[in-house]
């Protein structure tokens, strides 16, 4: 048996009470969670060791040229404070405790650069929130309210949706064409960010952006690709759960759930119908979510990918697990057709349209929820499948690479911060002891920073 030594806190925050006793399935599968749990754990490490060894300072690892990347003129650490709450609930407290000791010292967004509001606000906002509840340390309160601080002129549009850039310094904004994901993927954090330090502003400013993007929906409820946050008027009619839309709907479920909050409720309620309506597409190949035209509904492209493998994970988190399981098989399916998924593909005749693999977390994601709710073992199956084609097409000598071609398998020089922050951590989790997290009392915000309503 594996052990996992967690302070104390860890338990108090994420105790839950849930056997892990699995329902038997038609296809028996033996599969060692605790073993295949610290597999992934000495990944994590083989990552995180090279990430140290070669990019240590610097946003991200260029694994296969051992170098790094910055995304700005100056680093904001955007690995170690992504990866920080991997490495608290994997276990590994003192690479958690130096890693934020790290942080503590030496980040600061007092920088005259130009950041992209969405990303902060996930990968480092999210991550600081969530650290902070993890260990009490104050300092990443602070932080996190600093920074918090410095990204709200973002919504001082005229109707209150955010530009999309923003300087940490000055305050300039620009960006006025955006997506309803980058609108509305804020609540959770700033919420949050509201509720730990007692300043509404934040869950008033982030609300209100979303609630705007909503407000705009069609007539048959449907939202679009690209919106104008000056005027108001879409840019781009085309209806979808991909990027640049997907995790609006995730945060209208999961704002509901986080904070109560009763119009997030009724907003998810009515999206969640009309997309299911209007985009499900039972073909040949499987169930799907199609693009359509956000005012007729009427099917425009047959295109599915990497980014839409988060909506089984959303479908089973809001109850409908029968969808959710059904959607799980394509994204499954999608994923052995090339050992590997790809970004993009239609599924009607199950052809790569964008090849490139970004170490994307979705599909695993959507595997630990259908796991956690079902206790299906082919969950568990999916799991090993998705490690060991990880090893075996993007794990280097220093760390892993994102894949060019998922075809081909050529690699490309990038792994970004997200597949320790999520890929792994969803992955760990999906073997984990299920005490690890409580989901009755945490939700994960998109880059899966588990968030804990103490409020």
């Amino acid at each position: 048996m594996m052990r996992i030594t967690f302070v104390f806190l860890f338990a108090f925050l994420f105790m839950t009470p849930q056997s892990m006793r699995s329902q038997p399935n038609t296809r028996t599968i033996e599969i060692d969670k605790a073993e295949m749990a610290q597999r992934v754990r000495q990944e994590f490490l083989h990552a995180w060791n090279a990430y140290k060894q070669h990019a240590w300072g610097h946003d991200e690892l260029k694994p296969l040229s051992k170098s790094y990347r910055n995304w700005h003129a100056v680093s904001l650490y955007m690995t170690p404070v992504d990866a920080m709450d991997t490495m608290s609930l994997m276990g590994l407290t003192n690479e958690a405790a130096e890693t934020r000791e790290f942080v503590v010292k030496n980040l600061s967004f007092d920088h005259d650069i130009e950041v992209k509001n969405f990303e902060i606000v996930i990968r480092l906002l999210g991550a600081l929130l969530s650290n902070y509840q993890l260990t009490e340390d104050k300092r990443l309160l602070a932080l996190a309210d600093d920074l918090g601080t410095r990204l709200l002129p973002v919504f001082d549009s005229p109707t209150g949706m955010p530009y999309m850039y923003v300087n940490l310094k000055t305050g300039t904004v620009r960006g006025t064409v955006t997506n309803p994901a980058e609108i509305g993927t804020l609540l959770v954090e700033f919420g949050a960010l509201s509720k730990l330090t007692g300043k509404p502003i934040y869950y008033d400013k982030a609300k209100r952006a979303l609630v705007e993007v909503y407000n705009r929906r069609s007539s048959i409820g449907l939202v679009g690709t690209w919106i104008n946050v000056e005027t108001g008027a879409w840019t781009d009619s085309t209806s979808h759960i991909s990027g640049c839309i997907d995790s609006y709907y995730e945060y209208l479920l999961k704002c509901w759930r986080l904070f109560d909050d009763k119009d997030c409720a009724r907003m998810w309620r009515t999206s969640i119908e009309a997309v299911n309506k209007y985009l499900a597409h039972d073909a040949t190949t499987g169930f799907w979510y199609a693009r359509v035209d956000m005012f007729t509904g009427q099917r425009v492209e047959t295109s599915f990918g990497a980014l839409d493998a988060f909506f089984p994970a959303v479908l089973a988190l809001s109850g409908d697990l029968d969808r959710a399981k059904r959607l799980q098989a394509s994204c499954y399916k999608m994923w052995t057709a090339f050992g590997i998924e790809p970004e993009q593909l239609d599924y009607t005749t199950m052809k790569v349209t964008a090849g490139v693999y970004h170490l994307r977390p979705e599909i695993i994601e959507s595997a630990y929820y259908l796991y956690h709710f079902t206790k299906e073992s082919r969950y568990l199956e999916m799991g090993r499948v998705f490690l060991d084609n990880l090893v075996r097409y993007c794990k280097t000598d220093a760390g892993y690479a994102a894949l060019q071609n998922v075809e081909t398998k050529e690699k490309k020089d990038e792994m970004e911060s997200f597949f320790l922050a999520e890929t792994l951590k969803y992955l760990y989790l999906l073997f984990a002891p299920p005490e690890t997290i409580d989901l009755t009392k945490v939700i994960f915000n998109t880059e899966a920073h588990p968030i804990r309503k103490t409020w």
